[in-house]
């Protein structure tokens, strides 16, 4: 009758999973041991690191499993610390038996890779991309964001996250997780937020790798990364680690913005890579007191750098969304709620949702494309 018990404690637990390895228990080897007498279970549980910041929510998970089990009264869980053997064979399991690799660039990556690009700062690219993001996490998609700018990194504030830290095991780390969304930025490894970046570009590219490489991003749907502005080291580097990527111009209605604009585009057709599309961010608003569309900064520089960037690639790239003037936009990056998840501001999500449509629309066929399917 005891061992039954155990035998049941024990597929208990298989049915509880890492908050942030998203897997098994005891795929994990995290149970070490599972002891029953008297409607006592008493287990030992090693945890990946020391000081785990999710061990409350693991001790909570496994204790509601093992409650369930019929004969268990009372649950007591020692936690221990895996040894260095312990851990590599976790980080082996992650990459699936592989040496450190970039999963993105695989063959059979089913992952959509999409920089967010612009010519020049304040445009609000930062915006669109968590925006996008949130708005891709609660259509249901696994989405992570990599916050690229590795000088001007505000992800984290718009996100939510200011000053948390990855978990780390060893050189591997969890992206921090928030609005359903995985999130990694160069400032989660600073030790002080205020603390300047002053890379050159050699190890801007050795950064951006490992941002991608130490990274244990699951399997994701979509994989947006905040580029820095202009046409430097980081948007080289990307069509060099990354060569399946896509890239989604943000631009302003600025006529004058449409060149600065074009180059972002010019960089990515230089990489070969493809340009997805163009977002005109600050267009015109609806007035709220007698509802005539204000145009505070102009007109025509969406649509501009869109026709600037069809003629350069030889095929049609569309402007995707015009996402008007909104003072929400700011309010929510400050707050660290991106404006697609206030209720309230049904335009915004409304247009959202249709630019995270129309990038998700497959413009060539999968015919080809290795699918990861596993029986």
């Amino acid at each position: 009758m005891t061992q039954d018990i155990v035998d049941q404690i024990h597929q208990a637990l298989a049915q509880v999973q890492d908050p942030e390895l998203r897997r098994p228990l005891p795929e994990l080897g995290m149970v070490q041991s599972v002891q029953y007498e008297n409607g006592l279970a008493a287990l030992t549980i090693k945890l990946t690191i020391s000081g785990c910041p999710m061990r409350d929510r693991l001790r909570s998970d496994i204790t509601a499993a093992v409650l369930a089990v019929s004969g268990v009264s009372k649950v007591e869980i020692t936690f221990g610390v895996m040894n260095d053997e312990e851990r590599e064979a976790v980080k082996k399991l992650l990459r699936g038996g592989r040496e450190k690799f970039n999963p993105f660039a695989q063959v059979d990556s089913m992952t959509r890779v999409i920089g967010v690009a612009s010519g020049k700062g304040g445009v609000g690219k930062s915006s669109v991309t968590a925006n996008l993001a949130v708005a891709a996490a609660a259509h249901g998609l696994n989405v992570g964001i990599l916050d690229a700018d590795v000088y001007g990194h505000s992800i984290p504030r718009l996100m939510g996250i200011l000053d948390q830290r990855p978990t780390a095991i060893d050189q591997t780390f969890i992206p921090v997780e928030n609005h359903g969304v995985k999130i990694v930025s160069m400032e989660m490894f600073k030790p002080n937020r205020e603390d300047p970046i002053a890379y050159r570009g050699p190890l801007l590219h050795r950064v951006l790798e490992q941002l991608i490489t130490d990274a244990h991003w699951g399997a994701l749907d979509l994989l947006l990364l905040d580029l820095p502005p202009g046409t430097g080291d980081i948007a080289i580097s990307l069509g060099q680690l990354i060569p399946r990527s896509e890239i989604l111009v943000v631009t302003t209605p600025q006529i004058a913005a449409a060149e600065v604009a074009e180059r972002a585009g010019r960089i990515a057709f230089q990489m070969k890579q493809r340009i997805v599309g163009v977002v005109e961010n600050m267009s015109a608003s609806p007035c709220p007191h007698c509802g005539e569309p204000i145009a505070l900064f102009g007109s025509g520089g969406g649509q501009e750098t869109a026709k600037r960037l069809s003629a350069l690639v030889g095929s049609q790239v569309p402007l995707l969304a015009q996402i008007p003037f909104d003072i929400t936009l700011r309010d929510g990056g400050d707050k660290g709620v991106p404006t697609y998840l206030d209720g309230t501001h049904t335009l915004m999500k409304e247009t959202f949702d249709e630019l995270l449509s129309a990038l998700m629309v497959r413009p060539r066929s999968l015919v080809g494309v290795p699918l990861s399917l596993h029986t």
